[in-house]
Order: C-alpha cells, then sequence, then structure tokens
C-alpha cells in the first residue's frame, strides 16, 4: 500500500512536473509575443512622431514659400518708388517727394518686419554668394578693382537667404 501511495505521489508529481513545463513554455511564448508587441508599438510611436515632425515642417516651408513669393513680387514695386524717389529729387515738388517717400518707407518697414533685408553694394568687395556682375568697368583707382562701383538692381534677402541678387558694376 505505501508503494502505491509513492507511485500515485510520482505520477501526481511527474503531472504535476509536466503542467508546471507546460505553463512555463506559455509564459515565455506569451512574454515573446509581448514583448514583439512593445517593439511594434515603440516603433510605430516613433514613426508617428516623424511623420508629425515632417508635417510640420512641411507646412511651414509652404507659409514661408508663400511668403517669399508675395514678397518677390513687391520687388518691382520697391524699384519703382526709389527710381520715383530719384526723378523727384531733381524736382520742385515737396509734396510729391514726401508722398512717395513716405510709400516706400511704410512698405520697406512692413517688409522688413516679415524679414527682408537689403543687400549693401556700393562700394563694397564684389561677393558672388550676394551680387551678379551687369559689367565690368576700368576702376578709377587700384584700390576700386574688384569692388563695386555702381548698383543697376537693388538686391535683398529674407530671413538670411537671397531673394534676389544686387546687379552691380564691378571695377576691373
Amino acid at each position: 500500500m505505501a508503494e502505491q501511495k509513492a507511485k500515485k505521489t510520482q505520477a501526481k508529481a511527474g503531472k504535476a512536473e509536466d503542467k508546471a513545463a507546460e505553463l512555463q513554455k506559455k509564459i515565455d511564448e506569451l512574454s515573446d509575443k509581448l514583448s514583439r508587441e512593445h517593439d511594434d508599438y515603440v516603433r510605430l510611436m516613433a514613426e508617428f512622431e516623424t511623420f508629425r515632425r515632417r508635417s510640420a515642417e512641411d507646412r511651414l516651408a509652404l507659409v514661408s514659400t508663400a511668403a517669399a513669393d508675395t514678397i518677390k513680387g513687391l520687388l518691382p514695386v520697391l524699384d519703382d518708388c526709389e527710381r520715383a524717389m530719384a526723378m523727384l529729387a531733381e524736382s520742385s515738388d515737396e509734396a510729391a517727394k514726401e508722398g512717395t517717400a513716405l510709400i516706400y518707407n511704410k512698405l520697406m518697414d512692413y517688409l522688413k518686419t516679415r524679414g527682408l533685408a537689403v543687400i549693401e553694394a556700393k562700394g563694397c568687395k564684389f561677393d558672388t554668394d550676394f551680387h551678379e556682375a551687369v559689367t565690368r568697368f576700368p576702376a578709377p583707382s587700384d584700390e576700386q578693382k574688384g569692388m563695386i562701383l555702381d548698383v543697376v538692381q537693388t538686391g535683398y534677402t529674407l530671413g538670411g537667404k537671397v531673394l534676389r541678387y544686387a546687379k552691380v558694376v564691378v571695377g576691373a
């Protein structure tokens, strides 16, 4: 009888070990599955963050491009104002001078708040990053060789990027 009890106990112990091994196998499978699911979740979140950042960058680029195009369209108006002020400088009509200067200054002040800046050129050293040489002219002195003698068309930058190169006459 003791032998039968021992056999039953061994059988129960064997079944318990089999059940424990089976449960351990299930735990390992579920742990692996949980690990894969967690990894997929982290990757998905990273992809979403990248998508969100890229979308925000695209929106900013679209807005800045639209602003650049609008400001670029206003540059001929600035040029016309500069020409009108140059022509009126020889005139005796003070009201026309003041009116044109007022319009030009208001427009220029507004555009400066949007990031527009004039490229300084006359008397500066020629720089291909900001200037476009229209012609070369014999320099009156050796110091003026490679320097800008005259500005044909004013250049502008917008937010540090060249919007329009300054068209200049360079001393040779």
